[in-house]
């Protein structure tokens, strides 16, 4: 049954197709939930359509607020009724000397990371473009409270959060109708930024783009739906549709492109 399901993905992607058809079957022998940890846009709709219409099987994800990027899956069997706690995330606040100091995205990100915790029990990181909120894995909630005092060399506290009180992202996303002759990584980058495939490729060889949040060194790759493309100081974007072909037989993509 897998064979027939992996020529529908990346060949990379097998291993976690494997690892939703365990969480699947978890459930099934357990007749429990099983809680993942924060995946990727691509990743959660990998596991939405492997589960399909399943009648024994439902999912919720969870990011912690509407909107979203990372998000948890919650796989539970039909009898099963989830509430807020199934998901086992928490909100943090950072707290640092806003007027005399900045921090950004990127020095959260590292520093989390960096104090030994994998990215996949990191959720979000939010910005008003003032104030900066993360996402986490309860179960790391109080590591990161007790041992992240500086990101970069700013001094900072982390504290609790109500998700009520979640911070608005100042991001602003334009919607796209963008015509490309493949769905190739340097050809998009090139479309959405209008710029040379040849820059785009130094772009990719440079260090500059991550898929998924993930440095990617191949500029031949292919680029699906929801795939999140990261271009160093010019911002993101991802494929929200693939809308057909023209008479010339080039793709008709919906693009999202974070405005910078």
């Amino acid at each position: 049954m897998n064979e027939e399901v992996y020529q529908h993905y990346r060949k990379e992607e097998q291993p976690f197709i494997d690892q939703v058809y365990g969480w699947m079957q978890q459930v099934e022998n357990r007749y429990s939930p099983y809680l993942s940890v924060f995946l990727t846009p691509r990743q959660a709709m990998i596991v939405e359509q492997l589960i399909g219409d399943s009648e024994t099987i439902l999912l919720q994800l969870f990011g912690g607020y509407e909107g979203a990027e990372r998000k948890r899956a919650l796989l539970y069997p039909a009898y099963y009724e989830p509430n807020h706690d199934d998901y086992e995330t928490s909100a943090l606040q950072i707290i640092f000397p806003a007027k005399f100091a900045n921090i950004s995205h990127g020095k959260i990100l590292g520093t989390l990371i960096g104090a030994g915790i994998d990215r996949e029990r990191i959720g979000d990181i939010i910005t008003d473009g003032d104030s900066w909120h993360v996402i986490v894995d309860f179960g790391v909630k109080e590591y990161f409270k007790q041992n992240v005092t500086k990101i970069g060399n700013v001094g900072v506290r982390l504290e609790d959060l109500d998700f009520a009180d979640l911070l608005e992202s100042s991001e602003t996303w334009e919607t796209r109708t963008v015509i490309a002759s493949s769905l190739r990584l340097d050809t998009l980058l090139a479309k959405v930024y209008n710029f040379s495939r040849q820059r785009a490729k130094d772009s990719v060889s440079s260090g500059m783009v991550k898929v998924n949040f993930m440095e990617m060194d191949r500029s031949d790759v292919t680029i699906g739906e929801n795939d999140i493309v990261s271009l160093r100081k010019s911002g993101r974007f991802w494929i929200e549709s693939i809308d057909g072909t023209t008479k010339k037989d080039n793709y008709r993509l919906t693009v999202n492109v974070l405005q910078v």
